[in-house]
């Protein structure tokens, strides 16, 4: 029997939010967040095991993580447990904070921004994301339901 937490990509919920991750991606940008054809399910796992950075949050006053793909996973180093119990904002350093409340509300306005900022491991490790993009999730009736970070470019710093 597999773990559905090994295998977060097989829920309906998140196959559905894998179609919101890829479909508000495009609409923003004009842009493939990933080139893949195939049934739902085939999608969100090709999202899943991506060689890039995917996470997102939802729409609560203080943001939690609802989705992180593998390399998400590994490189703030938690289980998907872990990571979808966790504030978004702890991502960040205090240091930083204001930083990324103002990327989060010009994403908020226009839809997407691009950002380039440093960031925080669970275990403390800081690394600096280069050409990263920020967009709102919409779901099936365009209504705003979150927002998403996708990088592939990054370097751990002391």
């Amino acid at each position: 029997m597999t773990n559905v937490m090994e295998f977060p990509w097989q829920q309906e919920v998140i196959i559905r939010h894998s179609q919101r991750l890829i479909n508000s991606f495009r609409h923003w940008t004009g842009n493939s967040l990933l080139d893949v054809n195939g049934v739902p399910q085939e999608i969100a796992h090709m999202l899943f095991e991506a060689p890039f950075v995917l996470v997102s949050h939802g729409t609560e006053s203080d943001p939690i993580f609802n989705y992180g793909n593998r390399k998400a996973l590994e490189l703030w180093e938690l289980s998907w447990e872990e990571f979808t119990t966790m504030h978004s904002r702890k991502s960040a350093e205090e240091v930083v904070q204001e930083e990324r409340d103002r990327l989060l509300l010009e994403a908020a306005t226009k839809g997407f921004s691009y950002f380039s900022g440093v960031r925080i491991t669970s275990t403390g490790k800081r690394f600096e994301i280069q050409d990263g993009i920020l967009w709102n999730l919409l779901d099936e009736q365009n209504q705003y339901c979150g927002q998403a970070a996708v990088y592939s470019k990054c370097t751990f710093v002391t």
